[in-house]
This record gives structure tokens, C-alpha cells and sequence, in this order.
């Protein structure tokens, strides 16, 4: 199967597609457009960050920091959506509701260690989701995978081992979190790996938006805590920066493949990292940065291997962050 990149992401940023047919465009306007989308995500961790420790009013839960940032995101994309609605003649719900609940999940995750863990180390966790996709999409899809392939995916799976440091004093259970996220994600991208084959990226991202809202406001109630002015605000923010970067992804998704594309919105851990220490202070420790490095290194390399039926990219906006 050759997919489709429909730019979530996590989500990760989901509704173009890296074969779609569109203009090629000059190589500088597509590098500034997947640049400034990856800095908006990386920039939704940092929102998350903050109402998930109070900033502004009470701790949020992870889960209603997701229905908020669904419900921004639809109310950002519902114009848009009306003017190219696709209507839901021959739905396949079933697969378009499991990949939601594998994005939600994931993205629900990637929140709560957000709050817990330096912003640079969950982001770059989180991209381990085409290692799980390339693994998932063996059995699932029948896709075969080169050794070279396996070598990046274990280049990535040590960089993990570097940020969580098990067996050290320096062990963070918070790890988890990221890595249940990066689970969950790469589930997602098997299912948008499939619907790519024969949905429309339009509804794609509908389904996404509205079957995400859905989903994650009655299930965030039991955990609802009243909002501070300011909270609402930075959700509203998460939500329109995710809405934006979607339609970035769009762009530079139609000029360009996602392999070429693969190296820029890997950098989504180095923003996130430069913001963490901006926002609040989080120094770069060597630790995290080789861990970063190796993270990016195996999943680039991943990507720039997969040819014509690898994993892409994890983008955040097909997912529920």
C-alpha cells in the first residue's frame, strides 16, 4: 500500500497527503510552511504544559486538556470543513472511529507527560509512533521491512532507553507516558495508512475533528474542573494553533513528499525543547540531548528508507493533541 499523509499528531497536523497531486511550488515557501507548522506544535505542548500545572487556575487532567483541544480545533476548522464537506456516503465508521480512539488516547498521553516530563524529551519519545507503525504494519498490512529499516528503528528504540534511563537513579517513570503515547500513535498511523487508500483527506480530518469531540468531552466530565479565564484562553490557543498547523501540513504536504518533508517536523522536539526552557525554565541537559538526537537520527532515516510504503511521519493533527 502506498500511503497517503493525511495531515491528525499527538498530531500530530494530518490532512494533506504526501502523494496528492498539487503545485510544486519553490522548496524555500515549502520548508517555511512545514517549519512554522512544526513550531505550532511543538508550541501545543507548551499550552498543555502550562494548564496541566495550573498556570492560570486549577491543574487540568490530561483528558479534559484533550476535549478542549478538540473543541477549539473543530471551532477553528468547522468554516473551512463546511465549504468542503465530503459527506459520509460509504463511511467506513468502524476504522475511522478506531483510528480516533488510538489519536485520542495517544494524544491524551503525550498531555499528561507534557506536565511531567522536559517538553523536548516527550515530543521526541512520542516519534517513536513509525517504529510501532512499521512494526503493527507486518502482520496487519503484509508490508515487508529491510534491515535497514530495523537499524533505524533500533537507533530510535535506544535514544528512548538514553531519555527513560531505566535501571539509573535517573529513571523517570513519566517515560511511560510518553512511550503509551507513542503506542497509541503509531496504532493511528496503521489505520490512516489504510483509510489513505480510499478516503478522502478532507474527511479524513472531519472524522478526526468531530469524532474526536465526541469521544473526548463526555469521557474528560468525570475529571472537569472549572477553568481560569486565562486556562480558557490557552486552550483556545492549542486548539487554533493545531487548526493552523493542519492547514500548513496541507500546503507543504501538496509541494513536497513526506520523506523530503521527514526532517523538518522531527525538529518538533528541538522547538519544544528551546520553548520548555523559555516557558519555564527547563535547562537542556546532555542526557536529553543525545537522547533527542538519536530519537530524530532513527526516525528520519526510518522515513527516508520507507520509499513508497513506509511509515510516514507522525504528525499530531491527525491525531488528538
Amino acid at each position: 500500500m502506498n500511503p497517503r499523509r493525511p495531515t491528525d499528531g499527538p498530531a500530530a497536523a494530518r490532512v494533506g497527503s504526501a502523494n496528492a497531486a498539487g503545485p510544486a511550488g519553490s522548496p524555500w515557501a515549502t520548508l517555511g510552511l512545514m517549519t512554522a507548522a512544526t513550531a505550532l506544535i511543538a508550541a501545543t505542548s507548551v499550552m498543555a504544559k502550562a494548564v496541566g500545572r495550573g498556570v492560570g487556575g486549577p491543574e487540568l487532567h490530561p483528558l479534559q486538556i484533550s476535549a478542549g483541544r478538540f473543541l477549539f480545533g473543530a471551532a477553528f476548522l468547522s468554516p473551512w470543513l463546511a465549504l468542503r464537506w465530503p459527506g459520509l456516503g460509504d463511511l467506513p465508521l468502524g476504522r475511522h472511529l478506531g483510528r480516533v480512539l488510538c489519536g485520542w488516547g495517544g494524544g491524551a498521553f503525550l498531555f499528561a507527560a507534557a506536565t511531567r516530563l522536559p517538553l523536548g524529551d516527550a515530543n521526541a519519545i512520542s516519534f517513536l509512533a513509525p517504529v510501532v507503525t512499521m512494526a503493527l504494519s507486518i502482520p496487519l498490512l503484509g508490508e515487508r521491512v529491510s534491515r535497514g529499516r530495523w537499524a533505524a528503528a533500533g537507533l530510535s528504540m535506544t535514544g528512548a532507553l538514553v531519555l527513560a534511563a531505566p535501571g539509573t537513579s535517573a529513571f523517570r517513570p513519566a517515560a511511560g507516558l510518553a512511550l503509551a503515547a507513542a503506542l497509541l500513535m503509531g496504532a493511528e498511523l496503521v489505520f490512516i495508512k489504510h483509510l489513505a487508500g480510499f478516503e478522502p483527506p478532507t474527511r479524513i480530518l472531519a472524522m478526526s475533528n468531530l469524532l474526536g469531540l465526541a469521544i473526548a468531552l463526555p469521557v474528560s466530565l468525570p475529571v472537569w474542573r472549572g477553568p481560569g479565564a486565562g486556562q480558557w484562553a490557552l486552550l483556545a490557543l492549542l486548539g487554533g494553533c493545531m487548526a493552523t498547523a493542519q492547514a500548513l501540513f496541507v500546503q507543504a504536504n501538496r509541494r513536497s513528499d513526506a520523506s523530503w518533508l521527514a526532517p523538518v517536523f522531527y525538529t518538533a522536539s528541538l522547538f519544544a525543547a528551546v520553548y520548555d526552557r523559555v516557558f519555564f525554565g527547563q535547562p537542556i541537559r546532555p542526557r536529553s540531548a543525545a537522547g533527542i538526537a538519536l530519537i530524530v537520527a532513527g526516525a528520519v532515516a526510518l522515513t527516508r528508507q520507507a520509499g513508497g510504503g513506509a511509515s510516514a511521519p507522525p504528525s499530531r493533527s491527525t491525531g488528538v493533541r
